[in-house]
């Protein structure tokens, strides 16, 4: 039997009709005892990703390579047929409690993977507090859910906003660097990565000659371009991604301000945008927990794997993806499918060692990667290996209470 995929619609789910449904179900699984002792019932996943809208080619991106790592071992978790529920989350935030609780009171899923919005992100990691549903975050890089509001049943399998920033700061410091200006748009992601960067730059006895807070999402730049041609300092360090990142180099270049003030940035200011972005990116040094060459046998399979089963090329958002479904294969064989056993699952997870293609990587305390972060340099439109910048990297996890 092959695993199935169901999407539910977009409509409220009461808790009396949740109630109602399950009595229902208890005196259907009453009739058919015999049956249901000599089939276990299929575990269910539900997955609540962007699967519309501009994030709609990472959350499929997450979801196939996920898949694809599952049915590597079979098909099944713990030795259970699996049943994916989705729920289109839309990317937003307003609707991100609902669309949750469609799936963890509604649909009373195992197991909960989700989001690629941190927005979204924050509302799942609060019902899931409150409902005890085991929670995997396949991108979001909100630090509260590994920080403040961390919790025994929340695990993240990608990456802090914090994490692939702080690695640019001795890159920077070491080519000569000492007066920087730091720039991004005004919101928690854009905050939390230059946070990072100067974290690790002051450390180091380096100056942030001024930060500069976009509103988001604006993408006139012209003014502030001006300014930091005024400031004149020694580099540039940014937190854009998507369509803003494409503006924001493209018009860092046409003012001539690399020729003199060199631009760095997380990966994201690059990671999918280089097409767009073209000969304006050439050159340009980024941090990143994956690159596409990354020099290991796990990568370069993965890579040839994921091309046959999709034909899309391999990105960021797909090893989160894949490592999700291996922490999945890990954790459910070593409960033996059994996800009532929380404890023991939970310390499964918490004890998992991924073979990654980003290279191998395990759990912080508060349940974040620790993994090492890359620098990137951009050749003929690429983003290619250069070293590792940090090695084995743990998010700070600031206000996390977890043991």
């Amino acid at each position: 039997m092959s695993p199935t995929t169901r999407s539910l619609m977009s409509r409220p789910v009461s808790r009396r009709a949740v109630l109602g449904g399950a009595a229902a179900a208890a005196a259907a699984s009453t009739l058919n005892a015999p049956f249901v002792l000599a089939q276990p019932a299929r575990l269910k996943v539900g997955l609540m990703l962007p699967y519309s809208g501009t994030f709609a080619a990472l959350g499929n991106n997450i979801t196939d390579a996920m898949t694809l790592a599952i049915n590597e071992k079979g098909g099944k978790l713990g030795g259970r047929e699996v049943q994916y529920v989705r729920v289109d989350d839309e990317s937003e935030p307003s609707k991100g409690a609902q669309n949750t609780n469609k799936l963890v009171v509604g649909e009373k899923v195992d197991i909960l993977v989700g989001t690629v919005h941190s927005g979204v992100a924050m509302a799942m990691v609060q019902v899931v507090r409150e409902e005890g549903t085991t929670l995997l975050i396949p991108n979001a890089g909100a630090g509260a859910a590994t920080g403040a509001l961390c919790a025994a049943n929340i695990f993240r399998t990608s990456f802090s906003n914090w994490q692939p920033s702080f690695p640019m700061a001795k890159v920077m410091y070491d080519l000569g660097h000492r007066n920087v200006v730091t720039m991004t748009w005004k919101y928690a992601a854009g905050d939390e990565a230059i946070g990072g960067f100067k974290d690790g730059f002051t450390a180091l006895g380096g100056k942030i000659v001024k930060d500069i807070a976009v509103p988001f999402p604006d993408v006139e730049f012209q003014a502030h371009l001006t300014e930091i041609a005024s400031l004149k300092p020694d580099a540039v360090f940014v937190f854009f991604a998507g369509g803003g990142a494409v503006k924001f180099v493209k018009d860092y270049d046409a003012a001539g301000l690399r020729k003199t003030i060199p631009l760095y940035g997380s990966g994201f200011l690059t990671d999918g945008v280089l097409k767009a972005q073209g000969p304006a990116a050439e050159g340009l040094l980024t941090t990143l927990h994956y690159v596409e060459d990354l020099p290991n046998p796990v990568n370069r399979k993965f890579s040839a794997d994921f091309k046959k089963a999709t034909t899309r090329d391999v990105d960021v958002y797909a090893v989160q993806g894949y490592d999700t479904g291996q922490l999945l294969v890990q954790a459910l064989d070593a409960v033996k499918g059994d996800v009532r056993a929380k404890s023991a699952l939970h310390a499964a997870m918490r004890n998992a060692k991924i073979i990654s293609p980003r290279g191998e990587w395990t759990f912080s305390k508060a349940q974040n990667p620790v993994q090492d972060i890359y620098l990137r340099k951009v050749v003929n439109g690429e983003n290619k290996y250069q070293s590792v910048a940090h090695k084995g990297l743990a998010d700070p996890a600031t206000g996390c209470k977890l043991a």
